[in-house]
């Protein structure tokens, strides 16, 4: 898992990898928690937050982007 100083420098593309990425992870615990192969519940929390921080991330940049282009048609 990447920190938050490190997500926030990435650009839009590679943030959405990002999520896919820790989509699948998620997906793929979620699978061994029906098998019984998880040992540790935390990493579900800690999976879902790392997804809501790359998404709010790409907000951020896709708000940001909108701004300059408003700010340029005026």
């Amino acid at each position: 898992m990447k920190e938050k100083k490190d997500l926030k420098k990435l650009d839009a593309v590679a943030l959405k990898q990002e999520v896919d990425s820790l989509r699948k992870e998620l997906f793929n615990l979620r699978l061994n928690k029906i098998t019984g192969q998880v040992k540790d519940y935390t990493q579900f929390g800690k999976l879902k937050v790392q997804i809501a921080r790359a998404l709010t991330f790409i907000t951020q940049q896709e708000q940001a982007k909108s701004q300059e282009f408003e700010n340029k048609k005026s």
